[in-house]
């Protein structure tokens, strides 16, 4: 039976089920464990960590004239039983819905939980893919915690964490781009209207889809160039490489199986590895094929610059077109991120160029905007934040713009400064 308690009723012998809070509040990278040590105990009651679910199936209860609870204490009558509509002190865990619900907010005040998420995440992706070459079998169950923060963060604002997630360095490329799949994943599952449950099991599907990459010679995966065609042939064995090692291993169902040996699919029928087609590729690996591509081509690789967010959404609305990928899945995906991401450059009618900074509430077509450049003068302005849907505002967008065509560099520094309010 699963019990909730608060942490300074543990004690040596009791099977931790679950740590309540946020998986950042804690050492512990498992979530399930026996508390076997005193150092673990100890740990635990130096963190932020008031309560946890303790599994008393697997390991020691707590006293009996300990109060226990799943939810904050209950006044009972005078008879015992509880007042209508409450659960007893100590009911199964699986009958409540433990999920927070998340309220939204700005970019500017969501970027710095989603810092630290995206931080940690790089940590966590990186000992996971190390774990995996070392011959390791994979526990997804681990990355559950992960999953549950990257999704929280969404719901607050999609495009903090997609936005930081996708600035890469070469070194920790694969890494991240486990961590900005997971996200970009949940948030078109929470476009699609799908299950709390397939969106979770999405987000789990973005952080595994590329672990068969951990099993590619490092030679070519770090290559600081193209790939020749026979390097070619052995990165198309990641799918298959890393769906073989999820089998293997515990935690993982049938929708991060599906989109890790799938999500190079293509519509029409030229993908790999088993050139599938259509009807025959899954929602979720039509989902994880897009979301996939996005944060690629919208990274820096060592060899090639990533491209405006906006310029790659219309890349890959022409390739939507040639049969690349599901044309509504395509179409949920930009309403999930904008017509206008986050860090695209844009002109406006006024002649002021601008990088979009976040989402407007009423229209994809009326983002927030940091305008810093004058086209009509040819100099830069003193930045100002501008909101194109605002009552009022008669000022629009009238073009995506290149940046490299501009001779911008480091237009992610506006976006990321006006979340920062440093102007």
């Amino acid at each position: 039976m699963l019990k909730k308690i608060p942490t300074h009723q543990l004690r040596l012998g009791m099977f931790v089920h679950e740590l309540c809070g946020s998986w950042m509040d804690h050492p512990f990278w498992r979530k399930a464990f026996m508390l076997a040590e005193q150092r673990q105990l100890d740990q635990l009651l130096d963190s932020p960590v008031r309560e946890v679910l303790i599994d008393t199936s697997k390991g020691l209860d707590v006293p009996r004239a300990s109060p226990t609870t799943l939810i904050d204490d209950i006044d009972l009558p005078d008879d015992g039983d509880p007042p209508d509509g409450a659960f007893p002190p100590t009911v199964h865990a699986e009958l409540l819905d433990l999920t927070p619900v998340e309220q939204q907010v700005s970019l500017q005040d969501e970027v710095a939980r989603a810092s630290r998420i995206v931080a940690q995440a790089r940590g966590a992706m990186k000992t996971m893919f190390q774990d995996v070459r070392m011959g390791k079998a994979v526990d997804a169950e681990h990355c559950l915690p992960l999953v549950d923060d990257i999704t929280r963060s969404v719901s607050r604002n999609p495009g903090a964490i997609v936005s930081l997630a996708r600035l890469k360095t070469s070194d920790d490329y694969t890494y991240m781009h486990s961590v900005a799949v997971c996200a970009l994943m949940v948030s078109l599952a929470k476009q699609l209207k799908l299950s709390e449950a397939d969106t979770r099991e999405a987000g789990l599907a973005g952080l595994v889809h590329d672990l068969g990459k951990a099993m590619m010679p490092l030679e070519v995966l770090n290559k600081p160039g193209k790939l020749t065609e026979a390097e070619f042939d052995i990165m198309r064995g990641h799918p298959q490489a890393g769906h073989q090692m999820l089998v293997e291993g515990r935690g993982v169902g049938p929708i991060p199986l599906d989109v890790c040996l799938h999500h190079h699919e293509k519509i029409n029928g030229t993908g790999y590895p088993h050139r599938l087609k259509g009807d025959q590729i899954s929602l979720f690996a039509s989902m994880g094929a897009v979301c996939d591509v996005y944060d690629a081509i919208t990274s820096n690789r060592p060899y090639k610059a990533g491209w405006d967010p906006a310029e790659s959404v219309q890349k890959m609305a022409q390739w939507t077109k040639d049969g690349h990928f599901s044309e509504p899945v395509f179409q949920a995906f930009v309403k999930s991120i904008g017509i206008y991401p986050t860090g695209s450059l844009v002109k406006l009618k006024s002649g002021r160029l601008g990088v979009v900074v976040d989402q407007g509430a009423g229209s994809l077509l009326a983002p927030l905007v940091k305008v810093f450049f004058s086209t009509k003068s040819n100099e830069r302005l003193v930045p100002e934040l501008l909101d194109l849907g605002a009552r009022g505002c008669s000022d629009q967008i009238v073009s995506r713009e290149s940046p490299t065509a501009w001779g911008f560099k480091n237009l992610d520094d506006y976006w990321r400064d006006a979340a920062g309010n440093r102007f």
